[in-house]
C-alpha cells in the first residue's frame, strides 16, 4: 500500500494485533462521508454524504459510471487520498473512526485490519521488486513475522490464489494480467484482515480470466469470513458476487438494496439504466438488445439544480428540478433517492437517525 507520506517524526506503527481487536456487530460503518478537492479558487465535491454499513462476513458492491465517486470512497476509507482532499464524516472500522486515527494507529490498521486490492495491478506492484518480496512486506511490517516464517506464508498464499510457489521469484512484468491480480489478492490476504476493499479488481482482464478472479475472490473471502467492499462499473458482476448493492451517481448513493433485487428491478431510473446496459445471456424472457444511456455524468463543479440525474433521466418529472431527493424506503430492505419513492411532502433533509456532525481534513 502506498499511502500519502507522513511526517518523519511520526511514531512507529502500533503492533498489528492492535488492529485485530474484537469489534462491534458491524465491521464497517460509513456515516455522511464527503470528499472534496481543492482546485483553483474553491473546492470540487467528489463524494457527497455517503452512508452505508457492512456486517462481518458480508459483501457490498458499489456500482456506477466513471467519475461517480466510487474509487474516491474506497481510498477515503483508509485515508489514501492526496493532501488536496478534504474529508468529513465518519468511517468506523470495528467501531474506531479511521478519520480520527493517529498515524501510528492508522498504519497498524492498514493491511492487518483492512486491506485493498487496487485497480490495475501492473501499476500497483513495484516493477523492480520480486513478487514474493512484495507479498512478504505486509507480513514483516504489520504481521510481525520472522523472515523465514514470512517466506513460508508467501508460498502458501501463492498456492491459495492459484499461482505456483516458484512465481515468488518473478517480477511483475513476467506475469500475465490475471497472475498479477492474483498476486495482489495474495498480498491483500496476507495479514488476515477483517475487511477487503476491491477497487475494480478485474479491469482490463478478458472475460474468462475475469470470471476466474471473481470466483477466487468470492471463495477466499467467504471461506475466511472476511467482509468485502467491491467497486465496479459492471452491475452484473456485483449482482453475482455481492449480497447487497449500492448505486452511486454524481458522488451520492442513489439506490441501495439486495444485489439481485436491484439488478433485476431497480427503483431508481439510473440503476435501471445500468441494469439495462447488460445483456441477459440465456434468459429467454429478455430478448431485447442492451440499451445505452445518453449523455454524461455532470461536472462535479457544476451540478444541476434539483436531482443530479435529471438531465439524463428518461422518467423526469417537473418536481425533479426543485427537489434534491434523499434515500427513502423503496421496498423491503431497499432505499432509493428519487421523487417516485419520495413522499410529496418530504423536503431534502435526510431521515432522522444519522449523525453527520463529525469532520476531519484529509491528510
Amino acid at each position: 500500500m502506498n499511502p500519502t507520506e507522513h511526517p518523519p517524526d511520526t511514531p512507529a506503527p502500533e503492533p498489528a494485533d492492535a488492529a485485530a481487536r474484537p469489534g462491534p456487530d458491524r465491521c464497517l460503518e460509513v456515516d455522511g462521508l464527503s470528499v472534496s478537492y481543492r482546485a483553483g479558487g474553491g473546492e470540487i465535491p467528489a463524494v457527497r454524504g455517503v452512508s452505508f454499513d457492512l456486517e462481518p462476513g458480508s459483501k457490498l458492491g458499489v456500482a456506477g459510471e466513471s467519475g461517480c465517486g466510487k474509487s474516491t470512497v474506497a481510498l477515503a476509507l483508509l485515508r489514501l487520498l492526496p493532501r488536496s482532499a478534504r474529508i468529513s464524516g465518519r468511517v468506523l472500522l470495528d467501531g474506531e473512526d479511521v478519520l480520527d486515527m493517529r498515524w501510528g494507529r492508522l498504519r497498524a490498521v492498514r493491511w492487518a485490519g483492512a486491506s485493498i486490492v487496487f485497480q490495475g495491478a501492473m501499476h500497483s506492484l513495484n516493477p523492480v521488486q520480486r513478487v514474493g518480496d512484495q507479498i512478504a512486506e505486509p507480513l514483516l511490517v504489520h504481521g510481525g513475522a520472522a523472515p523465514a516464517q514470512a517466506r513460508s506464508q508467501v508460498v502458501e498464499l501463492l498456492e491459495q490464489v492459484g499461482l505456483p510457489a516458484w512465481r515468488e521469484r518473478s517480477y511483475p512484468h513476467e506475469l500475465s494480467g490475471g497472475q498479477r491480480q492474483r498476486a495482489m489478492i495474495a498480498m491483500a490476504l496476507a495479514c488476515r484482515p477483517r475487511l477487503i476493499i476491491a477497487d475494480e479488481p478485474t479491469t482490463a482482464l478478458d472475460v474468462m480470466i475475469q470470471a476466474q478472479i471473481l470466483r477466487l475472490i468470492d471463495e477466499l473471502v467467504t471461506g475466511r469470513d472476511i467482509s468485502m467492499l467491491m467497486i465496479s462499473h459492471d452491475l452484473s458482476v456485483l449482482a453475482e458476487t455481492c449480497d447487497r448493492l449500492a448505486v452511486m451517481y454524481a458522488g451520492r448513493i442513489v439506490e441501495e438494496g439486495p444485489a439481485d433485487a436491484v439488478f433485476a428491478a431497480a427503483r431508481h431510473p439510473y440503476g435501471a439504466a445500468l441494469s439495462a446496459a447488460f445483456p441477459r445471456v440465456g434468459d429467454p424472457a429478455s430478448r431485447r438488445a442492451p440499451r445505452g444511456l445518453p449523455g454524461d455524468p455532470p461536472d462535479p463543479a457544476e451540478l444541476p439544480s434539483g436531482c443530479s440525474f435529471r438531465p439524463r433521466c428518461p422518467e423526469v418529472q417537473e418536481r425533479c428540478s426543485e427537489v434534491d431527493p434523499v434515500l427513502w424506503p423503496a421496498g423491503p430492505g431497499r432505499t432509493a433517492a428519487c421523487v417516485q419513492v419520495l413522499p410529496p411532502e418530504q423536503d431534502t433533509r435526510p431521515p432522522p437517525g444519522r449523525d453527520r456532525a463529525s469532520e476531519t481534513t484529509g491528510e
